[in-house]
């Protein structure tokens, strides 16, 4: 039998159940022997020591919020009896020491000889793609069954050739939007055509839109017209056939490309956590983390998202920014997530969800905690808005929810090339480029194998450096195409755009 709890630091007053622990059960901690007093669930936390009421639970060293009563030790610690730490209102100053120092320990840890490369695509503008794909974009949501008939009808023709896949990126927007929703909408569909999978894109539009295709080129700015074709719905008399001779001038043109040696540097990589629980923070996201900062190491870009699953950690990433510029861009990005909650009436720690807390994660701090594990120790060099793409390497923030789906839609606009998806529930989602499911637990890598990809368990007994190395090894073997992840074998592939305002 495995190990069956964990202290994650030292200063800890809590240990987290790797197993099921039932009442009567022994435990050590700090060379001390005692019996549990309740049964604890796996990924629930337990006390170590009586904790006095108002005093902070401390779990990976830092407080995910205080005892609403007194809490005796060998008792459950979890929502019955802790509530966040956590305001609407903080203040948050540079240290510019404590960057540097951080950031010279991260670069004295990951430093690195070898060379690591990928067989990838390289396109006209020089970006690099890991699929490739002929992609069906609707202007508008009205047009998204035209779309999906071409899909069908399309995934047909390209089974002889060099392309991995035709998918149609329906979504419900387009028209009866205004201002910031509707220029979202744009810019997010006008990312998707410029992303490098898209090998061809066909553009669908109805006609009579908001988001019409003259005014969607003028977002889309200069674009290859053998790479990037249109169609106007309302203006062909059989748009079904007129769109089929589209689609095969885009295969006969996708399946010139080739596959070239280039640097791992090169590579665009998502980071994302959904459907968390207790082992979230201590499996599959440090294990993330470590792959984030050998990626950094090489230059490789790697982008953190779920700006709400900050919050409560998020001076961890502050205290990382590389530059004063960087961190007043990070408090930005924080103050004004938060900003929106309270302008639309919201408590801005209504979180963690039903299933996170049947998990075993408490509080927003608990489930914040645990996210940015993600991101490693890597330094933070940019943050992006979601409507950017990404411009530069190492660890970047970018704006957005946690929502699953919008989330993965923001990072996919923002050009990764694959993302990194860690889950302690399971979820089928997959998003337009290969989405790599984690498994927390072993459990659910065994029960749920139609959609977990690896499983993060096994850092928990092993040498967590050899576990990084094998997801390394799977991610460049994704890459050169040898693989596919579940959802592309599924053919899960979704997109979601974030919306704020008025429908008309």
């Amino acid at each position: 039998m495995g190990q069956r709890y964990i202290k994650i630091r030292e200063e800890d007053n809590v240990l987290i159940a790797l197993s099921p622990l039932s009442k009567g059960e022994k435990i050590i901690s700090n060379n001390e022997e005692f019996l549990l007093l309740e049964d604890i669930p796996q990924g629930h936390k337990l006390a170590i020591t009586d904790i006095e009421k108002d005093s902070n639970i401390i779990k990976y060293g830092y407080p995910i919020g205080r005892a609403k009563s007194f809490i005796k030790k060998a008792t459950h610690v979890h929502t019955h009896n802790v509530q966040t730490n956590l305001n609407e209102q903080i203040e948050y100053s540079y240290n510019k020491e404590k960057a540097t120092q951080l950031k010279k320990l991260w670069e004295s840890e990951n430093q690195s000889n070898e060379e690591l490369f990928i067989n990838a695509y390289v396109r006209e503008n020089d970006e690099i793609a890991i699929r490739n794909d002929i992609w069906l974009i609707p202007t508008v949501g009205c047009v998204n069954k035209i779309a999906t008939t071409l899909e069908f009808w399309a995934s047909e023709k390209i089974k002889d050739t060099n392309i991995d896949k035709v998918v149609a990126l329906t979504h419900p927007y387009g028209c009866s939007q205004m201002g910031d929703d509707h220029e979202n909408t744009k810019k997010i569909l006008a990312n998707l055509v410029k992303h490098p999978h898209a090998g061809g894109v066909l553009v669908i539009g109805l006609g009579c839109e908001n988001n019409t295709i003259e005014k969607f080129k003028e977002e889309l700015g200069t674009y290859n017209p053998e790479r990037v074709k249109f169609l106007i719905a309302q203006e062909s008399e059989d748009e079904i056939s007129d769109a089929k001779k589209l689609i095969n001038e885009l295969i006969e043109y996708a399946s010139k490309a080739k596959r070239e040696k280039v640097s791992i540097s090169r590579l665009k990589i998502g980071m994302k956590c959904g459907g968390s629980d207790g082992l979230s923070g201590i499996s599959a996201n440090p294990l993330v983390g470590l792959v984030c900062d050998k990626l950094a190491s090489y230059k490789s870009s790697v982008v953190l998202t779920e700006v709400p699953e900050m919050f409560g950690a998020e001076q961890i990433l502050m205290d990382r920014c590389v530059n004063e510029k960087v961190f007043n861009d990070c408090v930005k990005l924080i103050n004004d997530f938060k900003q929106y909650y309270i302008d639309n009436n919201q408590v801005v720690y209504e979180n963690p969800s039903p299933g996170n807390k049947e998990g075993g994660i408490t509080t927003l701090e608990d489930k914040s905690l645990g996210c940015v594990q993600k991101g490693g120790k890597a330094p933070v060099e940019g943050v992006l808005n979601f409507t950017q793409r990404i411009n530069q390497s190492g660890l970047l923030l970018l704006n957005g929810p946690g929502n699953d789906i919008v989330s993965t839609t923001n990072m996919s606009a923002s050009g990764v090339n694959l993302i990194l998806f860690t889950t302690g529930r399971g979820t089928p989602l997959g998003s337009v480029v290969p989405t790599v499911k984690i498994a927390t637990n072993h459990e659910l890598a065994i029960n749920k194998k139609s959609w977990i990809d690896f499983d993060a368990s096994s850092i928990l007994n092993e040498d967590k450096y050899l576990i990084r190395d094998q997801l390394i090894s799977y991610i460049i073997s994704l890459s050169n195409g040898e693989i596919k992840t579940k959802n592309e074998i599924n053919n899960y592939n979704e997109i979601a755009i974030f919306k704020n305002g008025v429908t008309l």
